[in-house]
């Protein structure tokens, strides 16, 4: 009797056992999460940036100490976008596109005379004698941006993370300084006097740069560092112009 006793209570524990192995197992098949088949996903309609607009701040790098660059220097950019995504890893894309691109730097005291007919790119002081209370150098470029991109959700990039980088490549269309309210060497007005000037002789009419781009959904952060010079070889100082702003894009 003790025999069967015992007999039976092995058998007992064994079938427990099991039966909670096969639970376990069942139950952690069920909890797996399955890995998606981005192969089945249509990714050629999606919204991916094809519309960009970025807008912010300017400067010169490598500036000399003779150039007085004040104020809050600016961009802005708009681009149209063809994006290509990886049919092996659709998380990256390729993006090539065009648009224009413009910049703005203002001087403190100092006129560059960029329709000079001198050798070199004149930057004269201004601050003894009559002067512009505001002065600009503009310029805009034709351009197209090259970006390798990254999404964390391909399926729905307006609510992913998003990495770009880049490079874009432009032709300037115009370069012109601009002027306004003119004051005598203490800083008084004279008169609301405006002079404009257009001339691209001293800059590059090619630039490169590089780009570096971060954000979530439509919004997000950029930086530009142009590559090749802004100004001409042995015609003026070898400054880099470069950019941060934002970036809001769509489509």
């Amino acid at each position: 009797m003790k025999k069967l006793f015992l007999t039976v209570l092995t058998l007992s524990l064994v079938h427990i056992a099991f039966s909670q192995i096969v639970t376990d197992s069942i139950g952690a098949v069920k909890q797996t999460k399955q890995k998606k088949d981005w192969s089945k996903l249509n990714l050629s309609n999606r919204a991916n940036d094809h519309f960009m607009v970025q807008f912010g701040y300017d400067n010169w790098a490598q500036a000399p100490d003779s150039i007085k660059i004040t104020g809050f220097g600016h961009h802005f950019n708009v681009y149209f976008m063809l994006d290509l995504p990886f049919k092996s890893s659709p998380h990256f894309s390729a993006a090539i596109g065009a648009g224009i691109g413009t910049s703005t730097i203002y001087f403190d005291k100092q006129e560059p005379q960029i329709a000079a007919l001198t050798a070199r790119l004149p930057f004269p002081d201004v601050s003894d004698t009559t002067h512009f209370k505001k002065f600009k150098l503009a310029t805009t470029y034709l351009e197209a941006p090259l970006e390798l991109r990254y999404v964390s959700n391909p399926a729905n990039t307006n609510k992913s993370w998003k990495f770009a980088l880049g490079l874009k490549i432009g032709t300037m269309l115009s370069a012109h300084t601009k002027g306004k309210k003119l004051q005598n060497a203490a800083g008084n007005d004279i008169n609301n006097y405006i002079a404009k000037e257009n001339s691209k002789r001293f800059f590059n009419s090619t630039r490169f740069a590089g780009t570096v781009r971060l954000g979530y959904g439509p919004f997000g952060i950029y930086g530009a560092y142009q590559i090749s010079n802004f100004i001409k070889d042995g015609v003026g100082p070898n400054v880099k112009p470069y950019s941060i702003g934002l970036t809001i894009s769509g489509l």
